[in-house]
């Protein structure tokens, strides 16, 4: 069998179409990543994602983005609430152990979510600081204000994914939270000092051994260029991901869709994988006037210039997929039930008057 081809594409909805199916078989995409437009309810999903498997001919690995908050596929009635990221660190300034538990908690009961529907990776913890002057687009999806506290509650997060059978995707390399504008829509561009920058690189050395990490569509001057974003930046894979931070795992790319790269689809995919990026991601999520993209012709185009961009994984990018592969094993015992209870618990315990 030949191998996974580079990239993790999207679907268009609760089902595969027709030209869905012909294009998984013929191209053989390494990962699926399912969004909102694709999430009804726990028995489609589940069907869904054996439908993907069965058209690739293989245990193809499902990705989804549940942070909880505002980032989350998921979401009530069909699926239980979760809380953003950010709720748990006023409980962890006044008691780091319970801290600790409540993101683990938080993590192990998304995975109990995901893994039986088969999902079984998670574009989650973001690992970038809160800078609560910048814009929103990080926000309460971080885990604390500084390397300290996001070093530590990232190890808690990844952990309590890996329990349920869910491995982990660190977010997004070499540090999101500076951005000044969403990268959605434009290319931030980060002018802070190396010295200011080290501080958001730092929370990633403590993940590290993470299987996946993701980049950032942000330019960092003090690092590479004002023009460069990381995603497309030979120097800041290699010296910083790979270099500074050590990070050896599989590397995709941030959404490729989102409007801080400039060019065609492809050309971002080919700069991208030219960069040193393993696997490049493509949600299908927006077009060009920001709206949310359902129209299943659109986004089977959109895939297929995405996989005619890419090769089949090949040399160290194969060896870090087969590795992630590999790196996924069984959930451990998990009563949800007993879980939810607590984590209202732990809700209950911040201290008065916390706001994050």
């Amino acid at each position: 069998m030949t191998a996974p081809r580079a990239c993790i594409l999207s679907v268009s909805g609760h089902m595969l179409t027709d030209g869905e199916k012909a294009l998984l078989a013929r191209a053989n995409p390494w990962g699926i990543i399912l969004m909102g437009r694709s999430c009804g309810n726990p028995t489609q999903v589940t069907a869904l994602t054996e439908a993907i498997r069965q058209t690739t001919g293989r245990n193809t690995l499902i990705f989804i983005d549940q942070e909880g908050g505002r980032v989350r596929r998921l979401r009530p009635p069909q699926w239980p609430e979760i809380p953003a990221p950010l709720t748990w660190l006023p409980l962890y300034k006044q008691d780091a152990d319970l801290g600790r538990e409540a993101v683990w908690l938080h993590h192990r009961l998304m995975a109990a979510e995901l893994e039986p529907m088969g999902i079984r990776a998670d574009c989650a913890p973001v690992v970038d600081l809160l800078h609560p002057d910048m814009d929103k687009i990080v926000g309460d999806r971080a885990l604390g204000e500084t390397a300290e506290q996001v070093a530590d509650l990232a190890q808690s997060a990844l952990k309590g994914l890996a329990d349920g059978g869910v491995s982990g995707v660190i977010k997004h390399m070499p540090g999101h939270g500076r951005a000044e504008v969403d990268s959605h829509e434009t290319m931030p561009v980060v002018r802070a000092s190396r010295a200011d920058v080290e501080q958001d690189i730092a929370p990633f050395r403590a993940v590290r051994h993470a299987t996946m990490g993701m980049t950032a569509h942000l330019a960092y001057a003090a690092l590479d260029n004002e023009t460069t974003p990381a995603t497309h930046s030979r120097k800041i894979i290699a010296d910083i991901i790979r270099g500074e931070i050590g990070f050896d795992g599989l590397l995709m790319t941030d959404d490729l869709g989102m409007k801080a790269l400039g060019g065609t689809l492809a050309s971002r995919a080919t700069r991208a994988r030219n960069a040193g990026c393993d696997v490049i991601l493509h949600c299908s999520g927006l077009d060009a006037w920001g709206k949310v993209l359902r129209d299943p012709d659109m986004v089977l185009r959109e895939m297929s210039e995405i996989v005619d961009a890419c090769p089949e994984l090949s040399g160290e990018g194969l060896r870090r997929a087969k590795s992630a592969d590999a790196a996924i094993r069984e959930p451990k015992p998990f009563d949800k039930a007993e879980g939810r209870a607590r984590m209202e618990a732990l809700l209950a315990m911040r201290p008065t008057g916390a706001v994050a």
